[in-house]
């Protein structure tokens, strides 16, 4: 968790989890039996992710100086129940390009 990008990588993997677990597991069993603690403490925990994953995601604006479009589509990746998970993949093979690029360089 060095740089910016890595911690907006992690913050993003965990809001994503946490909004599939809220949507697959604490949703249904509210709904199905009547139990809304879960809803309760997912949908809290959550919360708390998406604001820290909105802030990853500022800092790594500000650093990179990502396009309105950039940010746009970590936004809007944000609100989909895979949507972190695939602009993870995207970031890892952005982030690994470049290392590919220095390594021909110095061969």
């Amino acid at each position: 968790m060095k740089t910016p990008i890595s911690r907006f990588r992690l913050v993003g993997f965990y809001e994503g989890l946490s909004y599939l677990l809220l949507l697959g597991i604490a949703m249904p069993v509210k709904y199905i039996f009547g139990i809304p603690e879960l809803v309760k403490y997912v949908g809290w925990a959550h919360g708390v992710l998406f604001i820290a994953y909105m802030f990853a995601l500022l800092q790594v604006t500000l650093e990179h100086k990502w396009s309105v479009g950039k940010v746009a589509a970590a936004f809007v990746a944000s609100l989909l129940p895979f949507g972190p998970f695939i602009l993870d993949k995207k970031l890892l093979q952005n982030e690994e390009a470049p290392k590919e690029t220095k390594q021909k360089q110095t061969a």
